[in-house]
């Protein structure tokens, strides 16, 4: 049990360091803490977002399986399936948020996964948006929405659990400023109550709350972390124009009272 216990609190500690360093350096942040802890290696791992590869002729998540063709990459025999139900919802889920993620990012890569529970089923919901640097800015930001839904024995009703994280780095790259980066995540988590009908189906009650859970998320890093960034920057600014004026006015003083002391100083120079 103490074994167990220690193995719990070292795997906190790697997940809240992992919250705290550049997401643009994940694998090898991620590289360093299963060389540090090796018995964290599985953990760590099913917490991570991967990056995108091709696979069937489509952009996904990195995933053994791919959620648009069903087939394990390499092949596994056992690997598990979702029921056929649960099957068919993903492929609806996986078009519905394909379209989510181009209105809202215009590009991008998303996949979800969906797997089956004892009352009800699981999924995750993952959405990438890479910059290209073309406007000396580069930047990712990765959503990563894990669902629980709690189907009630009437089937009207259902209990939806979010979890949300949002992983964001930007880095810009001017002449006149240098290079700043800026990164971090944000965890959010909300549970809800829907309808069950056919105007209202699984697949919409989890595309309004992941939409405004992202909503919230952006609103929350424009305002507070964008925003006291920005008050940070021009605080700064203002003390370095205070700590120019003071040098000015200074050397001011000091060629005053060298003239004060040395008329014939000024003259001669």
């Amino acid at each position: 049990m103490c074994v167990s216990l220690q193995n719990e609190q070292q795997l906190d500690c790697a997940l809240d360091l992992m919250r705290r360093l550049p997401p643009q350096q994940i694998e090898k942040n991620l590289s360093d803490l299963i060389d540090l802890v090796p018995g964290l290696c599985e953990d760590l791992l099913w917490s991570r977002l991967l990056q995108p590869e091709k696979q069937d002729l489509l952009t996904v998540i990195v995933c053994l399986r791919s959620p648009w063709s069903n087939k394990y990459e390499p092949p596994i025999d056992d690997g598990a399936m979702p029921s056929a139900r649960l099957r068919k919802l993903e492929v609806e889920a996986n078009n519905a948020f394909d379209q989510y993620r181009d209105l809202y990012f215009e590009g991008g890569v998303s996949s979800v996964y969906l797997w089956d529970l004892d009352h009800g089923f699981a999924g995750v919901i993952l959405i990438k948006k890479a910059g290209d640097g073309s406007k000396k800015i580069k930047g990712c930001w990765d959503s990563i929405h894990v669902v629980e839904v709690q189907e009630k024995s009437s089937g009207r009703t259902a209990h939806y659990k979010l979890t949300s994280t949002v992983m964001l780095w930007l880095q810009t790259t001017k002449t006149g400023s240098g290079t700043m980066n800026l990164g971090g995540s944000l965890t959010r988590q909300m549970e809800k109550d829907e309808t069950v009908s056919e105007s209202s189906p699984h697949i919409a009650n989890i595309g309004r709350l992941v939409e405004d859970m992202e909503n919230k998320i952006r609103s929350t890093l424009n305002e507070i972390y964008f925003g006291k960034t920005k008050d940070i920057v021009n605080g700064l600014r203002y003390v370095s124009g205070i700590m120019t004026q003071l040098c000015t006015t200074t050397d001011s003083f000091e060629r005053t009272d060298s003239l004060i002391q040395n008329p014939s100083a000024e003259s001669l120079n």
